[in-house]
């Protein structure tokens, strides 16, 4: 056998050992999802209907259930608009300036990764709680946190503050100053700047950051748990509704709730995946390296 016949065998070997490692690699991921992903979603949504629409419709339509989907929507409103602020002005400053205490605010945004959301509303509990450090001035001026919808939403903020700020942090330093500069030095104004320079570059990851902090903020389960009170038709969201109805055996009922929210999250992917197409087809990347 010719020396370039070995290299003609080798080179075929190689890419049917390289083809196998590549089947072998996606039959183990798309194992994985549908064992631990497409299945679990899949017989939430078998029980939920398995008595029938009017059982579901009945479960979706009663007043605990109306209570605990419009609190989670309103916590939501809340919480993603204050984010939103917060994650531009923390990425922004961060990104475009220099200033003393820089690492440590980078440090801080990361800080609901690494806590876990439990501590995190025990931390609220501890602060603003009857026998906090906070608690008896709140009670001398009639203001109730915990145990009430306004410790539901800052626990909520807590946890999803870090989503938008770490989508535009590394966007935004990617993207350099050069623009904006050039624009204040053309007579722009900071706002004016902001408006027409900053944010137009800067759209799809900030649609992006919103999305990924929406979906979060419906779906907190431990620091709400911590801060609600579990009190029925008042400050239970929905998944710590899910947990009451499952807890009791009336598992119709809480799997038609969950279903409801697997359709939330399902359709916050749906646009996820959207945003995702749009900023491909116009060449803006979501963050830095996409």
């Amino acid at each position: 056998m010719s020396f370039n016949d070995q290299s003609i065998l080798s080179r075929k070997i190689s890419t049917h050992e390289s083809r196998s490692v590549t089947l072998l690699l996606i039959a183990v991921a798309l194992g994985y999802l549908l064992l631990f992903l497409a299945l679990p979603l899949f017989s939430v949504f078998y029980e939920a209907f398995s008595k029938g629409w009017r059982l579901y419709l009945d479960a979706i339509r009663e007043p605990d259930a109306l209570s605990a989907i419009k609190l989670t929507l309103i916590t939501a409103c809340i919480s993603v608009p204050a984010n939103l602020v917060f994650g531009i002005a923390a990425a922004w400053s961060i990104a475009k300036f220099e200033f003393r205490g820089k690492s440590l605010l980078i440090t801080l945004i990361d800080l609901p990764f690494a806590v876990s959301p439990v501590v995190s509303g025990l931390v609220y509990v501890l602060l603003f709680g009857a026998n906090g450090w906070i608690g008896p001035w709140l009670q001398a001026h009639d203001i109730k946190l915990i145990f009430a919808v306004p410790g539901i939403v800052l626990a909520t903020i807590f946890v999803t503050f870090p989503f938008i700020a770490r989508e535009l942090i590394p966007l935004m330093q990617a993207q350099g100053k050069e623009e904006e500069e050039a624009a204040i030095s053309l007579g722009a104004s900071g706002w004016q700047t902001f408006f027409r320079v900053t944010l137009p570059n800067i759209k799809w990851g900030l649609l992006y950051g919103v999305i990924l902090c929406n979906a979060r903020a419906m779906g907190e389960f431990g620091a709400v748990s911590v801060v609600s009170g579990h009190i029925r038709g008042l400050t239970n969201t929905m998944p710590l509704h899910v947990e009451i109805l499952y807890n009791e055996y009336n598992f119709v009922a809480a799997f038609s709730v969950a279903s409801l929210l697997a359709l939330l999250a399902l359709v916050t992917l749906g646009i996820k995946s959207l945003v995702e197409l749009q900023a491909k087809r116009s060449g803006e990347p979501l963050h830095h390296g996409a």
